[in-house]
């Protein structure tokens, strides 16, 4: 994707008065390795740090996770968040799916993710409890990109004009699909060490997104522009209800503009994203969404390289049944009456906002858009 120079209406230089509180970091209960996953030079890698930071390790004698039931869905559940199960990528993960609209291919670096979010999209993707299976195999998940390099990509972008955006981009890969990279970056190392092998890829482009917000690590990565960094983020409401176990959205904000921020201001310097995700129907939603505009031109108050990308609230039948095992107080609304279908490429049932509440919620995002970052590139809505 080339640079491209945003501007929001804000164009004050300083930071947004409001102290921001680092977010915790996840550390897991017990940390299980597969003799398999200690074979793998990253796997010895991965042992080291868990070791330094005096996590409890279990060195299993099999190739298989085994022991995270519990007594009900809700113990399992939670005995599993609170596992991380090093492993090596079954056979499977080396033929590449393509992710439209997000990127021409997806590849991941783990599976399952410490944070609660109660309308979590992994909840019908993945099976069996929710343990985060990390992979030990990085070096060879890394070279299998090179397989994907065709120039007929899957993702064909154009603007609302029907324009190709940026034809002769490098081919991408998303790496946020299963899990939330960011998340794990302290006991894995692995998003950092995508980065700086794309970095030496001038034909390939990595995308990646978080709620989480511990990127100092990241900042002084060789990324050469390849590497776009995106931020999860909503309104406070839904925040505030939904998204446990995360960085605030003041927090993501301010990590974010860590990494757009010029090396020389002692930022990343990289191309920088924003999704907003699940975007909700609620009282007064057309408030607290302008509030949250208002937030993030604070905090990209300079230039920087700056797409968005626009994610609906939807749900599945399987995922409304593991969503409310997993969070049975919860108040999210999934009421299926109060919703359309809408099948997807494999004839999946979805269940989505109906017509004109789709078009309320996808006009006023839009026109906020090229109200704070008129220069700003929207990638899609879904």
């Amino acid at each position: 994707m080339s640079a491209l120079s945003i501007s929001p209406v804000n164009t004050s230089t300083q930071q947004p008065a409001e102290k921001v509180k680092t977010t915790r970091l996840w550390m897991p209960r017990q940390v299980l390795f597969t003799p398999a996953a200690l074979e793998e030079s990253w796997g010895e890698q991965i042992y080291q740090r868990v070791k330094d930071l005096g996590l409890p390790i279990t060195k299993l004698t099999q190739n298989r996770i085994t022991g995270m039931k519990g007594d009900s869905e809700r113990e399992t559940y939670a005995k599993a968040k609170q596992t991380m199960a090093v492993v090596t990528s079954p056979p499977s993960a080396f033929k590449l799916q393509p992710i439209p609209p997000s990127a021409d291919w997806q590849f991941h670096l783990a599976e399952g993710c410490p944070a609660h979010c109660q309308y979590c999209y992994l909840a019908s993707s993945l099976s069996g409890p929710p343990v985060v299976r990390v992979f030990a195999n990085l070096p060879s998940i890394l070279e299998n990109t090179d397989n994907y390099l065709s120039p007929a990509r899957p993702l064909k972008r154009t603007d609302k004009k029907g324009e190709p955006i940026d034809p002769d981009r490098p081919t991408s890969f998303e790496v946020s699909c299963y899990t939330d990279p960011l998340s794990l970056e302290h006991l894995t190392g692995s998003l950092g060490e995508c980065i700086r092998y794309f970095g030496t890829q001038p034909n390939k482009e990595l995308r990646w997104v978080s709620k989480f917000d511990n990127v100092d690590p990241l900042l002084n990565i060789p990324h050469n522009g390849r590497t776009r960094c995106r931020v999860s983020v909503n309104a406070d409401p839904v925040s505030h209800s939904f998204e446990g176990g995360t960085a605030n959205v003041k927090s993501r904000l301010q990590a974010l503009r860590k990494l757009a921020l010029p090396k020389a201001q002692g930022g990343g310097g990289y191309p920088v994203g924003l999704v907003i995700a699940p975007i909700m129907e609620f009282t007064d939603w057309q408030q607290h969404y302008e509030a949250l505009f208002e937030q993030i031109a604070a905090a990209l108050d300079f230039d920087c390289d700056l797409a968005f990308e626009l994610i609906s609230h939807r749900f599945t039948a399987k995922s409304k049944e593991v969503l409310e095992e997993w969070y049975p107080n919860s108040k999210l609304d999934m009421e299926t009456e109060r919703r359309t279908t809408k099948r997807n490429k494999f004839g999946g049932i979805k269940y989505v906002y109906d017509k004109e509440t789709a078009q309320d919620l996808r006009r006023f995002i839009e026109t906020k858009i090229d109200q704070y970052f008129p220069r700003a590139v929207l990638l899609y809505w879904t």
